[in-house]
């Protein structure tokens, strides 16, 4: 069903995978977009348990394609190193394909919403929440269930590693 990564001597393992999801802070999501056209989105995310959650207003151009499909691609970039002199870039990356849901329960869609603030401000719990509850009914929470992932990395860091 999906397609195998063509430099497998490139392809980072599970764990490396899962250890550049939960390190980045952001990625691009990639919806079917209007008139056919595909719509890749920056954004703000959190890892947890096979899941992807990350935040949105209750409406726009991402909601929208969420809603005409599910199945969405959310990719990272860990590492992008260019190297002029060998006409190059060290990178690292990792892709996600999966299906994204929209979460309807006010008791999920606090806990995805905590787990995000928990990434981005794990210092300030007080502070975090009451963000929370001020923007509570304005917040959209998605999820995306990952049903497929690869990571790849320059195969001059592959060889580092030997």
């Amino acid at each position: 069903m999906f397609r195998e990564m063509l430099r497998k001597k490139q392809l980072l393992s599970e764990e490396e995978s899962l250890y550049v999801l939960r390190k980045c802070t952001s990625g691009v999501l990639a919806v079917s977009g209007d008139d056919g056209y595909p719509y890749a989105v920056p954004l703000s995310y959190v890892y947890h348990d096979s899941k992807i959650y990350f935040h949105s207003a209750v409406s726009g151009h991402k909601i929208d394609g969420i809603n005409k499909n599910a199945k969405v691609s959310f990719c990272v970039t860990e590492k992008d190193d260019v190297v002029p002199h060998k006409y190059t870039t060290y990178f690292r990356s990792v892709i996600v394909f999966g299906k994204a849901r929209i979460i309807e329960d006010n008791a999920e869609k606090r806990t995805a919403i905590e787990l995000l603030a928990a990434k981005y401000s794990p210092n300030d719990e007080e502070g975090r929440l009451k963000e929370i509850d001020s923007g509570f009914k304005r917040l959209c929470m998605i999820e995306l269930t990952v049903e497929h992932m690869t990571g790849k990395e320059a195969k001059e860091l592959v060889n580092l590693k030997k």
